[in-house]
């Protein structure tokens, strides 16, 4: 698929081997517009998108209650702090390693983190990046695993709003 009509593809990544194998896919399928002195503000480029859990519900649970009949809704600041500490830990890895993947491209690349679902955000941040392309990877969930965690690519296939390629992993 080498279109040159194309200025910003949206590559979205999560660290798994499908989401890098989309990456990967993408640098070696995908020809964006050339650029000129005068878009010089406005260059082409793969925009690298993370979508960061929010850190309540990345931890799974809740710290539980305090021992001896302390609230049991109290949200330790400690652990809200290292929640989120470990998680940028995380985003930086996966945004490091999609970077090197894209070092020896020679394209305009761009990252973008945002915090929340990843199926809304990825949706929404499409629209507001004026995406003319998504490309992500899916993991191949059988019918009940993906009956209980949803998908996100078939969310994106069905909610984006603009064309969408899904590189599927190997089942």
């Amino acid at each position: 698929m080498a279109s040159s009509k194309l200025n910003r593809a949206v590559v979205a990544v999560d660290g798994s081997e499908e989401s890098i194998n989309a990456l990967k896919w993408a640098l070696d399928n995908l020809k964006l517009r050339p650029s000129t002195p005068e878009s010089n503000d406005d260059l082409a480029s793969f925009v690298i998108l993370h979508v960061q859990s929010p850190p309540s519900s990345s931890a799974g649970l809740n710290p539980g209650a305090i021992p001896f009949g302390g609230p049991s809704d109290v949200e330790v600041p400690a652990f809200a702090a290292a929640i989120e500490a470990h998680q940028k830990r995380i985003t930086d890895a996966i945004i490091t390693h999609a970077l090197q993947i894209c070092s020896g491209k020679n394209v305009n690349v761009k990252t973008h983190i945002v915090v929340g679902n990843p199926k809304e955000k990825i949706c929404e941040e499409v629209e507001n990046l004026h995406a003319d392309l998504l490309v992500m990877g899916s993991r191949a969930f059988g019918p009940i695993k993906r009956m209980f965690l949803g998908s996100v690519s078939n969310y994106c296939a069905n909610h984006a709003q603009c064309p969408v390629i899904i590189i599927k992993g190997s089942s």
